[in-house]
């Protein structure tokens, strides 16, 4: 039998430097789950818990908790999850429990630990899904939920071009070289951003090691796994999914750039759910960015109805 080499995901990457963590075991006893924790969860508020995408980690939501404390105070909860083979996390052994129920399941085992019985999960792309799952398992555990660049259905494109650049990315390169090709891949996704801030995103996913080669803030088997797609593949929407939500109140958001959702399953989810508010931010891709009171704006008001709505019936 033959094993591949453990990923290392190195606790002193400068992008890590804010955001310390506590790991959890879940599942097997050689297998943990990376948290971290902003504000405090005793206090009777109800605390934000945030699922990034496919091959990410948790530093897509910094910006967002840093921006929402300065609207509620530091004390709010919000809790920042990596998903096992994302991050600081462990990488399965199993590879084949690389699916959002299982992930769902996991994340009940992590709440359970930090003894929290519910909470507005914010799921992003993958982690949208990862939400919807839960939804379907534990459906009391959800105070509310907030969808970003996420659907019942992928869109084959999103994933072909992930796919790509997640290829062209592996094996050795110069810094430099590194750069240059990483600000291409997200120039698309972000045309208003400068190459401070497209280095800064790339250092969410990569880093270079000490003989200069790109590594990954991921299991690179989860690369493989989208080798079988291609653009223009007809996926079938898991509604079923997507109506677990029903008893939650929900928030819809998308970017304008986004190849994750297609516009017309956006315009779907929102006829399905008349309740529900719906938001689209302007100029960006996936993820979203989360790191101006704009668009953070919408998740802090509907935090602040949620709220409101949830005294009133008290």
């Amino acid at each position: 039998m033959m094993f591949s080499r453990p990923r290392l995901s190195p606790d002193d990457h400068r992008s890590f430097a804010t955001l310390p963590v506590t790991r959890y075991t879940v599942g097997p006893a050689d297998e943990q789950v990376a948290v971290h924790i902003s504000g405090r969860l005793a206090g009777g508020r109800i605390p934000l818990v945030c699922v990034p995408g496919y091959q990410r980690n948790m530093l897509d939501f910094a910006d967002f908790a840093n921006h929402f404390h300065r609207v509620y105070g530091d004390d709010w909860p919000i809790v920042l999850v990596d998903l096992k083979g994302r991050g600081r996390s462990s990488d399965r052994t199993d590879k084949s429990r690389y699916i959002s129920t299982v992930d769902a399941l996991e994340l009940v085992q992590v709440l359970a630990a930090l003894a929290v019985d519910g909470g507005i999960f914010v799921g992003q792309g993958y982690g949208g899904q990862v939400v919807m799952a839960l939804a379907a398992e534990r459906p009391n555990l959800l105070s509310g939920a907030v969808l970003i660049d996420a659907g019942p259905v992928s869109d084959p494109r999103g994933l072909v071009r992930l796919r790509n650049n997640l290829r062209d990315l592996e094996g050795n390169r110069s810094e430099a070289g590194f750069r240059t090709m990483a600000r291409r891949m997200l120039a698309p996704d972000y045309p208003a951003a400068t190459e401070g801030l497209l280095d800064v995103l790339a250092a969410r996913t990569h880093f270079l090691d000490k003989r200069n080669r790109v590594r990954a803030l991921f299991d690179p088997h989860l690369t493989g796994l989208l080798e079988s797609f291609e653009h223009d593949d007809i996926l079938v929407p898991q509604w079923q999914l997507y109506d677990a939500l029903a008893s939650a109140p929900l928030l819809l958001m998308r970017t304008q750039l986004t190849e994750q959702v297609r516009r017309e399953t956006f315009e779907e989810m929102l006829r399905r759910r008349r309740d529900a508010e719906g938001y689209v931010i302007e100029g960006s891709g996936s993820p979203a960015l989360l790191n101006t009171p704009e668009d953070v704006g919408p998740i802090a008001e509907f935090v602040r109805k949620l709220v409101k709505r949830r005294a009133k019936a008290a």
